[in-house]
């Protein structure tokens, strides 16, 4: 392995800087992990799993040709903002109806973890923003001849600091949850949240290649 202890700490560093930008990951482990902890755990599993997509994706010069294709980034971007736009509605809708976690349909108000670590996932992975921070990125930290080795502990290492973090997040919502729970509570996050996922989901839409 050519990546030095000094590196793998920078580039955590700069991971770390990432994950704290608020975002649509952020909003969507909020809004699960007000339904539970373990709901915002999954989620927070999803989205690592997607940076370690990602992660690999331009070490191996896959990002780069979708940040390079413009019909490729297109389509990304136009199904990652139609996802986010249609989680906010049915933010807003579980608002109306009185809150219930992201996902929950009609009258149901459980959502399987399996469903919440999806929603992670795709969140991620959806995003062409990522691929275009990660073809930044890695190549700082990759060397030209680096082995794949180097490539799979880079990814290891994002995928890491995006799940502590989010897995933070998660614990920290969960722990008001008594709070957040409250009738009146939770239609003001499901609105806001919906307001900010549809939000996300109109800015990604006008991103530019």
């Amino acid at each position: 392995m050519t990546v030095t202890a000094g590196q793998l700490l920078g580039f955590a560093a700069v991971m770390a800087v990432g994950a704290l930008s608020p975002g649509p990951d952020f909003a969507i482990v909020v809004r699960q992990s007000v339904s539970g902890r373990a709901r915002g755990m999954a989620t927070a599993a999803g989205i690592s799993a997607g940076v370690f997509v990602w992660a690999v994706a331009a070490a191996t010069g896959l990002a780069a040709l979708l940040a390079a294709s413009a019909l490729a980034f297109t389509v990304v971007k136009v199904v990652g903002a139609a996802y986010l736009a249609w989680l906010g509605v049915r933010s807003m809708v579980a608002a109306v109806r009185g809150g219930g976690p992201l996902g929950a349909v009609g009258g149901r108000q459980d959502v399987s973890l399996p469903t919440a670590f999806r929603q992670g996932l795709l969140c991620n992975v959806l995003n062409p923003k990522a691929a275009v921070f990660f073809v930044a990125l890695m190549p700082q930290f990759l060397r030209a001849d680096a082995a794949p080795v180097d490539a799979v502990v880079l990814a290891l290492v994002a995928a890491t600091v995006a799940l502590l973090w989010f897995l933070t997040v998660a614990g920290l919502v969960a722990a008001m949850r008594r709070l957040l729970d409250r009738p009146p509570v939770r239609r003001a996050i499901d609105a806001l949240t919906g307001v900010a996922l549809v939000g996300l989901g109109l800015r990604l839409a006008a991103t530019r290649a």
